[in-house]
Order: structure tokens, then C-alpha cells, then sequence
């Protein structure tokens, strides 16, 4: 019993901890807090990345990941809110990847930490201190709602990283035009 404990506290630090960096990094998007850009400056960044219309991206990016620490932090429909940060990261790490893998240098570091994270909280569930638990949706955890969980987001991402990969080659082509 005493190491069921353990493990709930465990899990429960692990998603307080994430949905905290959650929000933090979502509210940078919406509203400017913690030194972020907001969303018009973020809109920048993200048409430079190839995602555009960059604030409609922006607000639904940053509605995503909080809406994803929100379910991560109460433990409620885990898996769900577990794909929704593994999708939203995934996008974010494909767009910083070109810069390598550690954040000094513009990175894909942290979307990949958070989207690795939420991956694991998937197989693992929130625990026992969880709403899911309260409500008795214990069966929203195991190997299945975790590959649901990770396979979902991983789909999800594909949209706007095609969207994104049109986009990038659109401007490529414009740009070997305009040189000619």
C-alpha cells in the first residue's frame, strides 16, 4: 500500500509540474505572460516557421497546450489531454529541430521534454489522486489508452506539419523564381 502511495505522489508532482510548464508556455502565446510575445508577436514567429495564418495558429495552439495542462493537472480524461499536449508539441519540435536539440540554441529541447512527458503520463495514468480516479475512469489508463493517447496526438500533428511543409515549399519556389 505504502508504495501505491508513493506512486500517486510521484504522479501527481509529475503532472502538476508539467501542467504548470504547460501553462506557463501557453499563456507566453495568449497573453503575453512570462516574458512571452503574446500572440502577435508569437504570430510572427510562427509565419517565419511556415505556419500561417499566424495568429489564428497562435491562439489555437496556445488554447491546446492549455487545455492540455488543465486535463493533465486535474487528471481528468488523462489520455485525451495527454494527446493533445503530444500533438501541440510535436508541431512546436518540428519547428525548432532545424536549430538542433538543446534550447540554448533554439531547440526542440523542451517540446520534446513536455510531449515525452504527457507521452508517459498516457501509459501510466494520473494515479490515484486524480479526478479520473474520482470518477472511477481508472480504465483511462495501460498500454492501450497510452498508445491511443500517443498515436493520436502524433496524428493530429500531421495536419499542420503538412500544412506547414506546403508552405515552406511555396516559398521556396517563389523565391527560385524571383532570383531567375
Amino acid at each position: 500500500m505504502a508504495k501505491r502511495y508513493a506512486m500517486s505522489v510521484g504522479l501527481l508532482l509529475l503532472r502538476l509540474l508539467l501542467a504548470a510548464l504547460l501553462f506557463g508556455h501557453s499563456t507566453q502565446k495568449l497573453l503575453g505572460w512570462f516574458g512571452g510575445a503574446g500572440p502577435a508577436g508569437t504570430a510572427v514567429v510562427f509565419e517565419q516557421w511556415g505556419f500561417v495564418p499566424g495568429r489564428r495558429l497562435v491562439l489555437l495552439a496556445g488554447a491546446a497546450e492549455l487545455l492540455g495542462a488543465v486535463s493533465i493537472a486535474a487528471g481528468l480524461v488523462t489520455p485525451a489531454g495527454c494527446a493533445v499536449v503530444v500533438g501541440t508539441m510535436t508541431v512546436a519540435a518540428a519547428a525548432t529541430a532545424p536549430n538542433g536539440f538543446w534550447a540554448q540554441q533554439g531547440g526542440c529541447e523542451v517540446p520534446f521534454c513536455y510531449g515525452a512527458l504527457a507521452a508517459i503520463l498516457g501509459f501510466s495514468g494520473p494515479g490515484m489522486w486524480s479526478l479520473d480516479a474520482a470518477l472511477g475512469l481508472s480504465s483511462l489508463s495501460g498500454y492501450a489508452r497510452g498508445m491511443a493517447a500517443l498515436g493520436v496526438g502524433l496524428l493530429a500533428a500531421v495536419v499542420p506539419l503538412t500544412a506547414r511543409a506546403r508552405e515552406l515549399r511555396a516559398r521556396r519556389n517563389n523565391h527560385s523564381e524571383v532570383a531567375k
